[in-house]
């Protein structure tokens, strides 16, 4: 008998798993994931975007933006963005290990400059992502040139073999019986 020859591609494998834990994130519009995996292909840190423990999903807001007449001050306050921590920095913040260095981080959206500098910091050496949809903001093109400066690989994944990957509880159930 041959081996199976469908089976998932490294690239694959972590940014499914990458993809899969941002759905644990809350949040309604976004869900975004990251995972960070070292040179011998082991997954050291997982992450979501999200509020701080401590920081209640039903006490804070996951709004965007404000209504019309709300005071300025409210687009900090009362929107998520005061509060939310990225995926990419809760994957280096729960790392099972000391040392990112040379680590690849796989993630659905190109990081923002918040997270480049997390990013670079943690002596990560390069970034897998999916989409680069806002690399026209500010933000995004300072993230861009910050991880270029730093030496930081960037790659866009694009998925060869296998452009979709369902994952069927109810089949795994029935391979019991």
């Amino acid at each position: 008998m041959m081996k199976r020859q469908d089976y998932l591609n490294w690239d694959e494998t972590f940014m499914a798993i990458a993809l899969l834990i941002g759905k644990r994130s809350k949040d309604p519009n976004t869900q975004v994931g990251a995972c960070i995996v070292n040179t011998d292909k082991i997954v050291v840190g997982l992450g979501y975007n999200g509020f701080p423990k401590g920081c209640s999903d039903d006490e804070f807001p996951w709004r965007r933006t404000i209504e019309e007449g709300e005071p300025e001050e409210h687009q900090i306050t009362e929107t998520k963005y005061a509060y939310v921590v990225h995926s990419e920095v809760n994957a280096i913040l729960n790392s099972n290990q000391q040392s990112l260095k040379d680590c690849t981080i796989y993630v659905a959206l190109f990081p923002c400059n918040e997270c480049a500098k997390q990013i670079i910091q943690a002596d990560i050496g390069e970034i897998v992502y999916i989409s680069d949809k806002y690399a026209h903001l500010p933000q995004y093109r300072a993230s861009r040139r910050m991880l270029n400066a730093a030496g930081v690989r960037l790659r866009q994944f694009v998925p060869s073999r296998h452009p979709q990957i369902l994952i069927d509880f109810e089949r795994e159930l029935e391979l019991e019986e």
